[in-house]
């Protein structure tokens, strides 16, 4: 399935993609069992509330599918278009984004005069960030000082959709609801300055990550499955492209590090939670700073006010933002 969040009306609801149309799920769900004579549980209109049901609400989400796909759900449809498109997770219960491209962290060192951290190959690391500035596709605000080498990140990201604690990689791949594009908007002149005093990202990072534009689940993107010893992987293609022109190319089957391996780290002592997402990590030439560090822009290249920033992933779809200053 492809499920989304949008906007109807004052409220945020959970829709099922069929076509061109989004049908809100929780109303296609009540139409179901009240004309359609299934006997259907309860699902319901967040989204974080739906992935809290585990299994059996996506279960029950799938029959709701393929009856509104046989059936005249007009009433309960909307187009398809970015403008009603909200981030799927709108506000996920927390957010981690990893380190997982090998390519990006040799390249970022090399630009910074550095060998590789022997340490990468050790641990999947990740680090927090802020799960209550998130967007999903149309404008994204930011001001000043975010535009001083304003840039973006191109990844792949993940919920999770099934509660555990201390995940093995072997059972962890069960644990991922789904797949969607990930942009980490990041401002580095204030992430350089502040990662001097050896703290990780903060307010380089904390203003914006967008997610969407649609939550694709595994089984749709079994076609592209990568089996390893470590967990999935998926051949899918990664693509940047701003005010319409390519920047990146990467693939979702080049991270190093599998999201099989960063959940059994990132559960290990700690319980991991319907709706809580984790991104990739930024793929090989998926970002300015590398690029401009490898000498592709000279002089180099940041985004600006008006700008229009697409991030694409085979089969997860165009994620697609404007940026716009606003204040000082």
């Amino acid at each position: 399935m492809k499920l989304v969040s949008y906007q109807s009306g004052h409220s945020v609801r959970t829709g099922i993609v069929i076509g061109n149309s989004i049908v809100d799920m929780a109303m296609a769900h009540q139409h179901a069992s009240a004309h359609g004579g299934m006997q259907l549980g309860y699902l319901p209109d967040d989204m974080v509330a739906f992935l809290r049901l585990g299994d059996a609400g996506m279960s029950d989400a799938r029959r709701t599918a393929d009856w509104a796909a046989s059936n005249d759900v007009s009433s309960i449809s909307v187009t398809y278009t970015n403008d009603v498109l909200r981030s799927p997770v709108p506000r996920p219960t927390s957010m981690r984004d990893g380190y997982a491209f090998r390519q990006h962290v040799e390249s970022a060192r090399r630009n910074r005069g550095l060998d590789m951290i022997p340490e990468f190959d050790e641990i999947p690391i990740f680090y927090f960030t802020n799960h209550n500035a998130v967007t999903g596709p149309g404008v994204v605000d930011v001001q000043d000082m975010h535009l001083d080498q304003l840039d973006f990140e191109l990844e792949c990201a993940i919920v999770i959709g099934k509660e555990g604690r201390n995940i093995s990689a072997a059972n962890a791949d069960d644990h991922i609801a789904g797949y969607f594009v990930m942009n980490d908007w990041s401002a580095r002149a204030m992430q350089m300055h502040e990662m001097k005093l050896n703290l990780g990202p903060a307010k380089g990072k904390d203003f914006a990550t967008s997610l969407g534009p649609v939550l694709v689940t595994r089984d749709e993107l079994a076609s592209r499955r990568i089996e390893t010893p470590h967990g999935e992987k998926y051949d899918l293609k990664m693509t940047t492209r701003l005010n319409g022109n390519d920047v990146s190319l990467g693939n979702v089957a080049d991270m190093t590090w599998t999201f099989a391996q960063i959940i059994e780290r990132a559960s290990y002592g700690v319980t991991l939670y319907p709706g809580d997402v984790i991104g990739s990590g930024t793929c090989g030439t998926g970002c300015f700073l590398e690029l401009n560090g490898s000498k592709v822009y000279n002089p180099p290249l940041w985004l600006k006010d008006g700008d229009v920033v697409e991030c694409e992933i085979e089969m997860l779809g165009n994620l697609v933002n404007t940026v716009r200053r606003v204040g000082a």
